[in-house]
């Protein structure tokens, strides 16, 4: 798993006060003594990607020593051994002065841990703290707003994803930057109540219709799709995804001429993007219009030769068509992204 960007950034917590280009392990080293010289190395590899060969070096190291604890801590989460990694921050970081850049590492790594084993609750006091110390670094507060919606905390999410996104906290921009994360951690019902509270306060509110629509459609309520990306598109007509958006619940209620109107004008605005493409392909289809509906997927493909189900469906359409070959390569090309993870 790919461990969080924030670990570096945040580490300059206190660098100010430190003293520039010096480590947090060789700043926190007050004794002069013969561990310092091997943490400094240890935490050199560390920085170089090395936390094995780093976790080796400790090892010879006094375990009873809070800054080897410390490192080794940090050595491990690198590592991808987070429960480790939990474990040694947690004895080490009561032994760690107050207020010390150490403490503040062991805190910060120490709530990545925990949210990286899914342990978000437990992680939140953590990240709190680091957030204290850098309180406008948009990486923690993202990461933080991403920990609160997992424990199903709106108010403490939308306060820590404002910050990262750069709007009040108390706006109905937050409510629907809270959603829209909310709608990518499948927290569907949390979302719902965002949107719901945004457009109370005012229902000119920009995307909140338009999320209400893309959460109606994953539900299959079509109806209440299209009525929410219909709002979304009297507030904003060149919103391209929001006439996507409606083309498909139209297209799924097979009222197929209008859908072929909202996606045309999705493409209008946005022609670069595939997910019209293939709707329109499969709508022309239906229409029995082959050539058009393949001239579309086709589009499609010249956009994202990658999408699995633009191959799949012109696939079918050339064997509908008796042109057994092309569809037979067509086939085998869906079949080779379908086992690479390809969409």
């Amino acid at each position: 798993m790919r461990l969080p960007a924030i670990l570096s950034v945040a580490l300059a917590i206190g660098a100010s006060s430190a003293g520039a280009g010096q480590s947090p392990a060789a700043v926190g080293a007050t004794q002069v003594d013969s561990v310092s010289p091997a943490l400094a190395d240890a935490r050199a590899l560390v920085d170089r990607g090395k936390p094995a060969e780093a976790l080796d070096r400790l090892t010879a190291l006094d375990q009873a020593d809070p800054r080897v604890q410390l490192l080794t801590g940090v050595a491990l989460y690198h590592a991808d051994r987070r429960p480790e990694s939990i474990a040694v921050l947690e004895q080490a970081r009561p032994a760690l002065p107050e207020g010390s850049i150490e403490r503040r590492e062991a805190e910060q790594v120490l709530g990545l841990s925990l949210f990286l084993e899914n342990r978000f609750a437990d992680a939140i006091p953590w990240l709190e703290r680091t957030r204290a110390a850098v309180p406008d670094n948009l990486e923690v507060n993202f990461t933080l707003g991403q920990a609160y919606i997992q424990a199903r905390d709106a108010a403490g999410a939308r306060a820590a994803l404002a910050k990262a996104f750069g709007v009040a906290a108390d706006s109905t921009a937050a409510h629907v930057v809270a959603a829209q994360l909310m709608i990518r951690l499948q927290m569907e019902s949390l979302a719902e109540a965002e949107l719901e509270r945004a457009l109370a306060r005012d229902p000119r509110t920009p995307r909140a219709n338009y999320l209400l629509g893309q959460i109606a459609l994953f539900r299959g309520q079509l109806e209440a799709a299209a009525e929410r990306s219909t709002r979304e598109l009297a507030l904003n007509p060149s919103d391209a995804m929001a006439a996507y958006q409606l083309g498909d619940a139209l297209l799924r209620q097979n009222r197929g001429d209008e859908a072929i109107a909202a996606l045309q004008r999705s493409l209008w605005l946005n022609p670069f993007y595939s997910g019209p493409y293939i709707l329109l392909g499969r709508a022309y289809m239906k229409k029995e219009q082959p050539a058009t509906a393949e001239g579309m997927l086709r589009r499609a493909i010249d956009y994202d030769p990658n999408n699995r189900a633009a191959h799949y469906l012109l696939a079918q359409l050339l064997q509908q068509l008796g042109r057994a070959e092309e569809a037979k390569a067509q086939f085998a090309i869906a079949e080779r992204l379908s086992t690479r993870g390809g969409e």
